[in-house]
This record gives C-alpha cells, sequence and structure tokens, in this order.
C-alpha cells in the first residue's frame, strides 16, 4: 500500500505527551502508528484517533523492535515520513543513591530509545530515498540540572547532544533532527516526580508540582496539547530549514 499522506510513528504514544502528539499529527493530516508497551492502552488511545491509525506493542530499549516498529508503520500505513522519538521515564533519587540498575534502565530507555529511533529512522528514510523529519523528546532537564534528578537530567543532555550530532551527520540526506523540551506538564509521569519527591524529602504531596509551577512566568503548568503544538511545527515543512535544535518551550521557566 502507498499513499500521498504523510505517516508518523510516535513512541510512548498510549497516554499523555505522546498521545497529544498523535491526535495532533492526525489532525494534520498524517497517518499516525502509535507505539508503546501497554498494548490496551494502545487500543484505546487508537479508538481516539480519527483518521488512519495503525498501534506497535514496543519497548524502545529493544534495537530490534525499534527497527521493526519502523519498518512496520511503511508497511501498515504505506509510508513513513516522521519519527517521534517520545517515549521516556522519569526518576528522582538523590545522585549519591543511584543504584547502577536504576541507572541503566532510565538509560535504555531515555538514551538508547532515542538513539535506536534516530537509526532506524535514518536507515528508512536513506533506503527509501526521502527526507524526513526526527523529532524527540527531551526537557528542560536537558539545558539546566536539577537536585534529586541526576539520572533524568543526564539522560536529557544526552539527547541534546544525539540530536546536534545526528543532524548534522545527516544534513546532506535531506534529514532534519531535532527535539522539544517541555517544563512542567500536568500529567502521569509528574504526578510520580511529586509523589515522589514527597517520598525522600518529606515534602508534603503537590508541594513540589507547586513550587516548580510557581516559577512559571505564564502562571500556569503546561499541558500536554501545548507540547504537541510544538511538535506540530517540527513535524511540518514549516520547519524545513531547522536542523539540530533542542527547543524550550515551558512557559517562561528556563531562559536560554
Amino acid at each position: 500500500m502507498t499513499t500521498d499522506r504523510r505517516v508518523a510513528l510516535v513512541t510512548g504514544a498510549a497516554r499523555g505527551i505522546g498521545l497529544a502528539i498523535a491526535q495532533r499529527l492526525s489532525r494534520d493530516g498524517l497517518a499516525v502508528a502509535l507505539a508503546d508497551l501497554d498494548q490496551d492502552a494502545l487500543d484505546r488511545a487508537a479508538a481516539s484517533i480519527d483518521g488512519p491509525v495503525a498501534t506497535i506493542r514496543l519497548d524502545v530499549a529493544d534495537r530490534a523492535q525499534v527497527i521493526d516498529a519502523v519498518a512496520r508503520t511503511e508497511r501498515d500505513l504505506g509510508g513513513f515520513d516522521v519519527m517521534i522519538n517520545n517515549a521516556g521515564i522519569a526518576q528522582v533519587q538523590p545522585i549519591a543513591a543511584i543504584t547502577e540498575a536504576e541507572m541503566d534502565r532510565i538509560h535504555a530507555v531515555n538514551v538508547k530509545g532515542v538513539l535506536w529511533g534516530i537509526q532506524a529512522a535514518a536507515a528508512q528514510f536513506k533506503a527509501k530515498g526521502r527526507a524526513g523529519k526526527i523529532v524527540s523528546a527531551a526537557s528542560i532537564a536537558a539545558h539546566e540540572g536539577y537536585a534529586m534528578l541526576g539520572a533524568y537530567c543526564g539522560t536529557k543532555f544526552a539527547v541534546r547532544a544525539l540530536t546536534q550530532v545526528a543532524a548534522k551527520e545527516f544534513a546532506a540526506d535531506g534529514i532534519t533532527v531535532n527535539a522539544y523540551c517541555p517544563g512542567v506538564v500536568g500529567t502521569d509521569m509528574w504526578t510520580e516526580i511529586d509523589a515522589r519527591f514527597a517520598e525522600v524529602t518529606g515534602a508534603e504531596v503537590g508541594a513540589t508540582f507547586d513550587a516548580f509551577v510557581g516559577g512559571i512566568a505564564l502562571g500556569r503548568p503546561q499541558t500536554a496539547e501545548d507540547v504537541a503544538r510544538l511538535v506540530s511545527y517540527l513535524a511540518s515543512p514549516d520547519s524545513d530549514y531547522m536542523t539540530g535544535q533542542c527547543v524550550i518551550m515551558d512557559g517562561g521557566l528556563v531562559y536560554r
């Protein structure tokens, strides 16, 4: 099957930011493949998409699975034009207490998962002789280190580096590589971060979230839909002259 409709693969798409991105790209006219670990959640997410959609059960830490997901997207939706490396996990831990197992797990998802997505997408674009867009999830934590989030910040700084290097290496092939850097987003991930801060520091539940939101110039937490608007631009032809950038969109919290 072939189609003139552009096609995107979104990882971590069963909920939160990933689902909002998939919904926005569908409204933009793209066919979307939703990839995540939980098939039941994927099925529910797919039901919210009003347009061509496919689901792929995927562990982004597994390179072979990521390569297969890209191939399946092309096969099932008739093309492949945009890779959204959105899947990621958080971790709250004093830097002195981070264990090898904890570091290995967050690195496998947040860094390896992005690297495998970049590799698989670029290989597919080049094999088909087409330009393409690779867009990955970074964070304000890719620009500034935060206490108690050392491992997480380290992985997001790594995404920033991978984005810059891949942009330079694939520019001649017409492939652009960028990243989006959200701030404090009102999703399940931030609920987990806040709860973990409460557990580790003794703060009241909700206090850490409120403290971060209190520093936002625009005066409110970010929504998943806010993030999706930026990703929509990075995935669109309007951003064709943009590559190697890790764009902060946080309501005015981190300034670079």
